[in-house]
């Protein structure tokens, strides 16, 4: 025990094993609908349920194994949402590539995440990206992920003529999933820990009463993982049509780690006067390897979890709480029945919730600057609707450049951003 309380400095940071212990498993109570929810939107792409399950389990723990071993921070990691939905329905369904080769791009984004970690290239991208453009992207990747939840609850569907519409909301999919939905936001707002799991659990519940599922079992040896397992194509991710998918991943992942970052350490109180995070670039190398590592086992891109904040509330201050929270991932692989047992609809509320949360970014936009205003509603709108966040990243881009040129606002844009303008009007125009 002495030796834990010293590797981790529990000791100096006021705090206890068992106060870690809690706190990792409060973090995981909050944040175990991924290993629900990313089987389930994987599995649109064509990859095994069941291997996408383990992947999962087990990239989450690596993850958090080397965020909390060698960061020594108090952060847990797992399969993104948002990443794994534009990895399935942008890139996968929407552009037409193998689930093999969205994994080799995913490969690659992490690869260039890590060399930006180990060359602290990091911190120059971010200052070079407008705050406004940040805040848009993880607001219309909210706006995405919402259409998503909706579609697969059959809430929105399809119509001849007006591309979409209201589906029939007394059927059982739309009812269940309201439910799920109101359940976790009314929990959340409660500050009850699990809340998401519990509504997706409690949805999967009725639906099993009911006859609309079949009981197949609880707990059960973890599937193969053989399907997924060093399945990914990077030769076929270096076609010149990926750049703009592995960008994307690489955008994303980026800046959700950044913010996380932030928002965890400042709320744990680590962070120095100056408001620098202790083990930051050990933090950022943990995230790029953890996404490289899910590449490998066939799951999207890792990354960390604001619902890490659960555990620090609850006095978890060092990594012990994050490789708590790897250690039950590695159990939760045994529990494969009842995750197979999960309908798209029980999964529809915990992913408009996670919605709903990234759209609070919209908060901290200036909308009396429309040349700040227009490109975050370019992008906000454009990602569901093409059903890309390539795309309404890329138009996005473009849309800042070229209004802040036309009003004159030359000094808000950097040489960085003329030079991704550049580079995504080129792919748009002839890719």
């Amino acid at each position: 025990m002495n030796a834990i309380e010293r590797y981790f400095g529990i000791n100096g940071d006021n705090t206890t094993i068992k106060t870690e212990i809690v706190a990792g498993i409060t973090t995981f109570l909050t944040m175990a609908y991924i290993i629900f929810v990313n089987p389930n939107v994987l599995a649109d792409a064509g990859m095994d349920k069941g291997a996408v399950f383990v992947a999962t389990c087990v990239a989450a723990a690596v993850g958090c194994f080397i965020m909390g071993i060698y960061a020594r921070l108090p952060v847990a990691l797992a399969p993104g949402m948002g990443l794994n939905a534009f990895f399935t329905y942008g890139v996968v369904l929407g552009m037409g590539y193998a689930w093999q080769t969205a994994l080799g791009a995913v490969f690659l984004s992490g690869c260039i995440f890590v060399l930006l970690s180990l060359f602290k290239i990091r911190e120059a991208i971010i200052n070079a990206i407008p705050n406004s453009l940040k805040n848009g992207v993880v607001a219309g990747i909210g706006a995405f992920l919402a259409f998503i939840a909706l579609q697969s609850a059959g809430i929105i569907v399809n119509h001849d003529a007006t591309l979409v519409a209201l589906g029939d909301m007394t059927s059982f999919g739309p009812v269940l999933a309201s439910l799920g939905f109101v359940v976790i936001i009314g929990l959340s707002y409660k500050r009850v820990p699990g809340a998401v799991t519990i509504g997706i659990l409690l949805v999967a519940l009725i639906s099993l009463l009911m006859g609309y599922t079949q009981f197949t079992g609880i707990i059960s040896a973890p599937p193969s993982i053989a399907p997924t397992l060093m399945q990914l194509d990077i030769a076929g991710a270096f076609d010149v049509g990926m750049i703009s998918v592995i960008f994307a991943f690489l955008f994303v992942d980026l800046f959700d780690t950044a913010g996380t970052l932030i928002a965890t350490t400042s709320q744990a109180k680590l962070t120095d006067k100056d408001g620098n995070i202790p083990n930051m670039g050990k933090a950022l190398l943990a995230d790029s390897t953890a996404t490289v590592a899910g590449s490998l086992l066939g799951t999207s891109s890792t990354t960390s979890y604001i619902e890490s904040i659960s555990g620090i509330a609850s006095g978890g201050r060092t990594g012990l709480m994050a490789v708590t929270v790897g250690v039950l991932f590695l159990l939760s692989i045994f529990f494969s029945p009842l995750a197979g047992m999960i309908p798209a609809y029980a999964t529809a509320g915990a992913i408009f919730y996670v919605a709903v949360l990234m759209m609070g970014t919209l908060k901290d936009i200036d909308w009396s600057d429309l040349t700040e205003a227009a490109p975050v509603v370019v992008v906000l709108l454009f990602t569901p609707l093409t059903y890309s966040i390539a795309d309404g990243i890329a138009l996005g881009f473009i849309t800042f450049t070229a209004v802040k040129a036309i009003a004159g606002k030359f000094a808000d844009i950097s040489i960085a951003v003329w030079l991704l303008t550049l580079v995504l009007l080129v792919k748009i125009i002839f890719l």
